[in-house]
């Protein structure tokens, strides 16, 4: 929506959007985690090996990550509802045709590209983007928080209620049901149709169009570093998500522990995202986010190398929870400190198709590798190295706004020197780039 639209549409309340954009992201990131679980019974149903299945996950996040951009845009031009009622739509139309599938190829076609685009348009980025619109600076962490905290919830109710489905009837039957529980965003997008700008300080030009942020955002060494550090978190929570159920299988504990401590992580996610809100009125957003791939990067390490059991398991997935999605919600943060809320949907949507590159090298890595040695241990090791690649990446990231890219000579654009975006400079007059 412009301006203009947005201002003759009524005002939704804040605490109203945080329920229905909490509640969209429970149904939206719920059924997705599900495909954890839907891995093995889809691949032995199909006559499809692990990692073809694991590749079809791997295009629906990456399709989800292309499409995020384009959904926030669509989202900053026509309005959040629409853009959340349609990806709500066609996510139920993808899980339909999945649960029809008799062959690898259908799979990927319907939950590969058809669920990934479904995704996008209705997933939690765009409900981010628009909350982080509607709250007022002071507040906006901590409503970020609460959204994706809700969201979370999605995840605990619906893994076990999947493990049900699936040991008292077909993995058809359970797909086709969970397509009828996406339908769920729908019902609760219009709650999402008023999203009036708020100013702050880092929205110095309210009249700037997206190619000029979009410039911007080129120029900016914290914004590219924010991408690549956003890469581990897909790869973190999409490896852990699809494989950790076939990893606890193969030392040797049950399928129940899987799919408990996959609800677990939902659960404790529940937690963390609180808690990273409410740090976020008080703490820097890098100085949380650092914090949190250091951590996870540690639970990873003990997890593999401790003896494996059912606690040692519980205790992981625990742990894990409270480090899981409280990234997002910084993440989206420092976007709309950097860059101002009214092209936030756009510009954390290029931050998420990273996140997504992550989420296809996690899924599909996962599952070849498997195939070719036999262990996830390869995968394990990497998933440390990269914990720890992005907590050195967030100690460098300046979230203040982003200044103006000085004109170098000829008239063109030119990369800052090194070291230049973390200094405190005023834009448009500074010599030094962002």
């Amino acid at each position: 929506m412009t301006g203009v639209a947005a201002s003759h549409r009524p005002r939704i309340p804040l605490w109203w959007m945080v329920v229905a954009g909490g509640i969209i992201t429970s149904v939206s990131l719920g059924v997705r985690s599900t495909f954890g679980l839907l891995v093995d019974p889809i691949a032995d149903g199909t006559a499809s090996d692990l990692g073809t299945i694991s590749f079809a996950i791997a295009i629906q996040n990456l399709l989800w990550g292309l499409s995020q951009p384009v959904a926030g845009a669509v989202s900053d031009r026509y309005g959040t509802a629409r853009t959340l009622a349609c990806g709500g739509v066609l996510y139920a139309v993808a899980m339909v045709l999945m649960s029809t599938a008799d062959s690898a190829g259908m799979v990927i076609l319907s939950g590969g590209f058809i669920g990934g685009i479904a995704i996008g348009a209705a997933s939690f980025a765009v409900v981010l983007s628009a909350v982080g619109k509607m709250a007022p600076p002071e507040k906006r962490s901590l409503m970020l928080g609460v959204v994706s905290a809700v969201g979370s919830l999605g995840q605990f109710v619906l893994i076990p209620a999947t493990r049900m489905l699936l040991n008292n009837g077909s993995w058809e039957r359970t797909t086709l049901i969970l397509g009828i529980v996406a339908l769920l965003v729908v019902v609760a997008a219009p709650a999402m149709r008023s999203t009036p700008i708020v100013m702050d300080p880092a929205t110095k030009k309210p009249d700037r169009s997206l190619r000029v942020e979009l410039r911007r955002a080129a120029h900016s060494r914290s914004y590219l570093m924010l991408n690549a550090a956003f890469f581990v978190c897909g790869f973190h929570v999409t490896f852990i998500g699809i494989h950790l159920a076939g990893y606890v299988e193969d030392i040797g504990l049950s399928s129940s522990t899987a799919a408990t401590a996959l609800a677990l992580i939902g659960l404790f996610n529940v937690f963390g995202a609180l808690i990273a809100g409410a740090l976020g009125q008080r703490l820097p957003y890098t100085w949380i986010l650092a914090v949190i791939y250091g951590l996870r990067a540690a639970v990873i390490a003990a997890f593999i190398l401790i003896p494996a059991s059912t606690t040692a398991t519980l205790i992981f997935a625990s742990s894990m929870g409270l480090l899981w999605l409280a990234t997002v919600p910084m993440t989206s943060g420092i976007v709309t400190n950097q860059f101002g809320p009214t092209h936030a949907g756009t510009l954390f949507g290029i931050v998420f198709l990273s996140h997504q590159i992550g989420s296809f090298t996690g899924a599909w890595m996962g599952g070849e590798l498997v195939d070719a040695t036999g262990s996830y241990a390869l995968m394990w090791w990497f998933a440390v190295g990269l914990g720890v690649l992005a907590m050195g990446l967030h100690l460098m990231i300046n979230d203040q706004p982003v200044p103006e890219p000085p004109p170098a000579a000829g008239g063109g654009f030119r990369l800052a020197p090194a070291g230049a975006d973390l200094m405190q400079v005023p834009p448009l007059t500074s010599h030094h780039e962002s």
